[in-house]
């Protein structure tokens, strides 16, 4: 699981958000993913990747938002396989609170998409503006998606957790949205068919006539990416340009990668 290669970097955060790594007696143990059978094609892709046997099943049940669900489940018993997940950053037991980004390089559009998909939404608001959010009880993956974000976008984002229930929900909006959405979901990306549709959706909203734009975006410039690659060092470089060691070191990584070209309007 190689999380510099697109599709395992996906899955992974999906896994993270969504997956339940559990502990059997003696070598026993498994990890599942339950979502709706509507998505059951992401499990097939997983399955795919997974060198390991694992099965695929359907269940139906009563839950508290419909009389019936029917949901697809994965399974994974492996303990080669559940030993590598955990070390990349996937605890066995409750882990909502205490996930954090991988400890190794990896494909950091690919991973948050995967979170996105598994804990997130993509599409219109009610008066038919774009959004992308994600929920979460992390914060360090709050404050991963706001460091993100700040690249791509230009916005700032301070996340803090809501007084009802104590998680994050930290959401993008209009032109913010479009350019996150654009930069996630690309064309041939491994994702839910329903989200990059709604990602894709979100390309053709026009900002309507006399609408103030309620931000200003901050662009990297061709000289601040010289002085980044120069440094090599995300923490020097956030001194030199006055930026979080977060946002350069995801610009260092887009810029090193190829995911980004460096250019005065980027």
């Amino acid at each position: 699981m190689d999380l510099t290669v697109p599709d395992y970097a996906y899955m992974f955060g999906f896994l993270q958000a969504d997956g339940h790594l559990a502990k059997g007696a003696g070598r026993k143990g498994r990890l599942v993913v339950e979502i709706g059978v509507r998505d059951i094609e992401v499990l097939r892709a997983f399955q795919k990747l997974t060198p390991y046997y694992s099965s695929i099943t359907e269940r139906t049940r009563s839950t508290n938002f419909a009389e019936v669900h029917t949901a697809a489940v994965w399974t994974l018993c492996s303990l080669e396989a559940r030993t590598r997940i955990n070390q990349l950053g996937l605890p066995y037991g409750r882990r909502s609170q205490s996930i954090t980004p991988p400890p190794v390089a990896f494909s950091h559009r690919d991973y948050l998409r995967g979170l996105l998909d598994a804990d997130g939404s993509v599409g219109f608001t009610g008066k038919g503006f774009p959004f992308v959010s994600l929920t979460t009880a992390s914060c360090s993956i709050a404050s991963y998606l706001a460091d993100y974000a700040l690249d791509v976008t230009g916005v700032a984002r301070n996340p803090k957790r809501n007084a009802r229930d104590d998680i994050y929900d930290v959401l993008y909006a209009m032109e913010r949205a479009q350019r996150l959405a654009a930069d996630l979901y690309y064309p041939g990306c491994l994702a839910l068919a329903r989200k990059r549709t709604a990602a894709e959706s979100l390309s053709g909203w026009v900002r309507p006539p006399g609408m103030r734009s309620a931000y200003t975006a901050r662009r990297w410039t061709e000289p601040e990416d010289r002085i980044l690659l120069k440094l090599g060092n995300p923490a020097a470089a956030a001194e030199v340009l006055g930026r979080t060691a977060a946002s350069c070191g995801v610009r260092l990584w887009r810029l090193r990668n190829g995911t980004t070209s460096r250019s005065t309007h980027q």
